[in-house]
Formats: C-alpha cells, sequence, structure tokens
C-alpha cells in the first residue's frame, strides 16, 4: 500500500496572498506625482532664499550689521518652529490620516512663500520688516513639520514594498528638483534683468512663483484616497485613539527607535544645508566666485544628483538601505576635506568639487522615504518620523548655515564646513550600527518592520512586478 503524496504548495496563491494589498500602478505613479509635487514646492522655498541670500540681506537688515548672518539665522528660525509642527501634525496624522494634513499643510507653505514676496522693506518700515520675514519663516517651518514627514510616509505606504526604494526616491527627487527651481528662477532673473533691477525690486518674483506650484500639488493630493496602509489600519481598529495617545505610544514604547533615526538624522542635515542652503552665500563671500558662478556651480550639482537619484533608489531594493548608508557617510568622511580645498582654487573646479560631495550624499537623500518610515510601525509612523526628524534637523539642519558663517568669518577657516560635515557623518556610522534592515518588508501593522535577505534584491523585486502584472494592476 503506498503513502498518498501531498499535493505540492499552490505558490500562485501564496503569492498573490503577499501581493494583494498592492494599490494599482497608476495610482502608486499619481501618489508619487504629489508627494513629489507638494515636496518640491516645499524645497523650492528654502532654494529660493537661499539663492536670494544677498538681497535679503540688504533690504531687510540695516547696513553694517551683518545681514548675511541674519537672513541665515531667519533661514534657521523656521527650523525653530518644525519641531512644534511635528509635534502637531505628526499624531493628527496618525489619527486623521496622512491625506487630511498634507491638504493643509501645501497650503500654509505656498501662502507663506508667496507672502515674503510682498514684504516692505527695512528702509520702508524699519524693525517692521525683519519681525514680519520671521513671523513668515516660522509659518514655513510649523507647516513643513507636517509636510515632509507626512509626504515620505504617503509615499512610502503607495509603494509597492519591493520598489520602496525607488518610488521613495522621487520624493528627493521633488527635494532636489524644488532646490534647482529656485536656483534657475533666479539665474534667469539675474542674466535677463541684471544686477541692478535683482536688487531694486526682482529679487520678490521668485516667492510668487510659490503659489501656483502649491495649487497644482494640492490638486494632484485631492485627487487619491488615503494611503492602503492607514485604510488597513482603521478598519482593523489599531489607529491611535487621540493624538495625545499616540505621541504618548510613541515616546514611550519607540524612545529606541528614535534615538537610531536621530543619529541619522544629524549626518543627512548637517550635508544637506552645508551643501545646498550655504553653499551659494559661501561660493560669493568666501571664495568669491560671481553671483551667476556660484548659481553654477550649485545648479549643475544638483541636476548632477537628480540624474542618479533613481538609480541609487533602485539600488537600495537590491542590496538594501544599510549598505547605500555605509558607502554615502565613509565617502563623505574622507572626501569632504580634499573637495573643499579644491573647491577654492577655481570655477571649474569648484563645480568638480560640488558635484563630488553631491553624489557621494545622494545614497543617504535617495533613500530617506524607503528608510525613515519603515522604522517605525504604522500606528505611529507618521508621528515618529515628524517629531524625530523635525527636531534633530531644527537643531543640526537649521543651524548648519549660519554656524558655517560665524565660523568661517570669525576664524579665516574656509574648510570648516567640510570638518562639520565629517562630524555628523561620525554620529550616522554609531547609528547604523543599530539599524534594522527592512527593504521589501511590508510595512502594514503594528509591529516594527524588519526584513530578511529574501525580502529583497532582483528576485524579489521581478515577483512582485509580476503579481502586478498578474492583477492588471
Amino acid at each position: 500500500m503506498t503513502t498518498p503524496t501531498a499535493p505540492p504548495p499552490d505558490t500562485s496563491a501564496s503569492e498573490a496572498t503577499a501581493f494583494e494589498d498592492l494599490p494599482p500602478r497608476r495610482t502608486i505613479r499619481q501618489a508619487v506625482a504629489a508627494s513629489a509635487m507638494g515636496n518640491a514646492t516645499e524645497w523650492y522655498d528654502y532654494g529660493a532664499y537661499a539663492v536670494v541670500a544677498t538681497y535679503i540681506a540688504a533690504h531687510f537688515f540695516p547696513e553694517g550689521s551683518e545681514g548675511l548672518f541674519w537672513t541665515y539665522a531667519f533661514l534657521a528660525i523656521s527650523f525653530l518652529a518644525r519641531p512644534f509642527g511635528g509635534f502637531v501634525w505628526g499624531p493628527l496624522g496618525d489619527r486623521l490620516g496622512r491625506k487630511h494634513v498634507l491638504a493643509l499643510t501645501i497650503i500654509l507653505m505656498s501662502a507663506a512663500t508667496f507672502l515674503i514676496g510682498v514684504l516692505p522693506t527695512y528702509e520702508q518700515v524699519g524693525i517692521l520688516a525683519p519681525i514680519l520675514l520671521a513671523f513668515l519663516r516660522i509659518v514655513q517651518g510649523f507647516s513643513t513639520g507636517g509636510e515632509y514627514g507626512g509626504a515620505a510616509t504617503f509615499m512610502a505606504e503607495y509603494a509597492p514594498d519591493k520598489r520602496r526604494g525607488l518610488y521613495g526616491s522621487f520624493l528627493e527627487f521633488g527635494t532636489l528638483g524644488g532646490f534647482a527651481l529656485g536656483t534657475v528662477v533666479v539665474l534667469v532673473l539675474q542674466l535677463t534683468l541684471g544686477e541692478s533691477a535683482m536688487m531694486e525690486w526682482a529679487w520678490r518674483l521668485p516667492f510668487f512663483i510659490a503659489a501656483p506650484l502649491g495649487l497644482i500639488g494640492l490638486y494632484l493630493r485631492s485627487r487619491l484616497d488615503e494611503t492602503p496602509v492607514f485604510q488597513d489600519l482603521e478598519e482593523a481598529g489599531d489607529a491611535e485613539e487621540s493624538a495625545t495617545h499616540g505621541l504618548r505610544d510613541l515616546i514611550l514604547n519607540y524612545w529606541k527607535t528614535i534615538l537610531v533615526m536621530a543619529g541619522l538624522v544629524i549626518p543627512l542635515n548637517i550635508a544637506n544645508y552645508t551643501l545646498l542652503t550655504y553653499m551659494p552665500g559661501y561660493l560669493e563671500t568666501k571664495i568669491h566666485l560671481t553671483n551667476n558662478e556660484s548659481l553654477m556651480v550649485v545648479l549643475i550639482g544638483e541636476l548632477a544628483m537628480m540624474a542618479v537619484i533613481p538609480f541609487c533608489g533602485s539600488l537600495s531594493d537590491r542590496i538594501g538601505r544599510k549598505k547605500m548608508w555605509w558607502f554615502s557617510m565613509v565617502g563623505l568622511f574622507v572626501m569632504a576635506l580634499p573637495m573643499y580645498t579644491l573647491m577654492g582654487q577655481s570655477f571649474g573646479l569648484a563645480i568638480l568639487g560640488f558635484a563630488i560631495l553631491g553624489l557621494l550624499y545622494i545614497p543617504q537623500l535617495s533613500t530617506i522615504s524607503a528608510t525613515f518610515p519603515a522604522m517605525f510601525p504604522a500606528h505611529v509612523r507618521f508621528a515618529g518620523f515628524a517629531v524625530t526628524y523635525n527636531v534633530f534637523t531644527s537643531i543640526f539642519g537649521g543651524t548648519a548655515a549660519p554656524l558655517n558663517e560665524a565660523v568661517v568669518s570669525a576664524t579665516g577657516f574656509l574648510e570648516f564646513p567640510a570638518v562639520y560635515v565629517m562630524l555628523g557623518c561620525v554620529f550616522g556610522m554609531v547609528a547604523l550600527l543599530f539599524l534594522k534592515e527592512t527593504a521589501g518588508a511590508s510595512l502594514h501593522g503594528t509591529d516594527i518592520p524588519e526584513s530578511e535577505p529574501e525580502d529583497y534584491g532582483l528576485e524579489a523585486m521581478q515577483a512582485e512586478d509580476q503579481a502586478l502584472d498578474d492583477c492588471g494592476r
């Protein structure tokens, strides 16, 4: 008598179950576009503000008052408001949903940016001018406290698990797109209208563009439903019962994750705001490039970074996030000082040095949306990202430009920004030792995501793509 052989497992059924929560491809692309557009609007302001910093210094502060330092200090003021935004918007996003919070934050951000363009100057109203500028920067910082964390969470929860690095990278494509657009607008205005017109009135024009950008982002977001992850959370009754309860749950139960993420946010923001925000003024006032030359250096570097962001995001889906971060931080630690020395030699070498540092920074930047939201479970994800990111961004990102300016001006040590980037990388490498790999892991449920080696890589990506095709998605 022969023993019956058990039938082979239905692998197609198990694969279908594993990928049953995937939204249609068209919906994924719409979510990517909506998140990236909103992020571009947010960072367009920071890019425009940074590249017109010398004009703002001339119009909002009296002569002999270290106007450029105070202009960068007012950039830091917006960062002081970001943690408050994170503490408000993050728990609300976990309680009410990601979509509703993102609609409010993009309206606040674009409106405040637009209003900077109509502010009176110090010559017209005296001390009231910098006070009004400070108020609008605070509004921008408060809205950014929810915008960035919400957009990253929104995109991560819409993206397929095995392609989260690729799709999430487009959020940072929007970041650099916003920075680059601000640089392009100012450069075109300077070339067409001239320095005198820019100084007199045309410096206001870049801020007016924020209004249509915000309306486009709001329209794109309004057409999407809540993320599949948050919908599942609500259906299971696992959403936070109140914003305050969610915040308490986050701090009491996930403080270790907060500390690990903080260690990664420190080098990320020191590099980001040293390279992208402080660099135009640094090249003009310390290396003595012209306005147009400094903008060309930054623009070429930003465009090079945008070109490789999707490739780095996709590579992280194959090899994991941690390897990308290790490569970036070791590379920046080794190359920061030589490249800053190189940038001081000539215009051409400034382009080369900035581009190399920018490309070494990209493995961090391109994987933010795939790495940070996945560090927290769904019911505290928005709050975890928003609170942690904004608290430490306000400390280390918002202060990067004024700190660099103050030290370089006081000591004449032109390579100090490189040393500051290197110091940040030391913090980051320690935090990386405790980071869990989450490439390919599901973001559903109330457990902290963690992946196994088989969850990511080329075969896992191909299986997910096949499931999308089989389901007509």
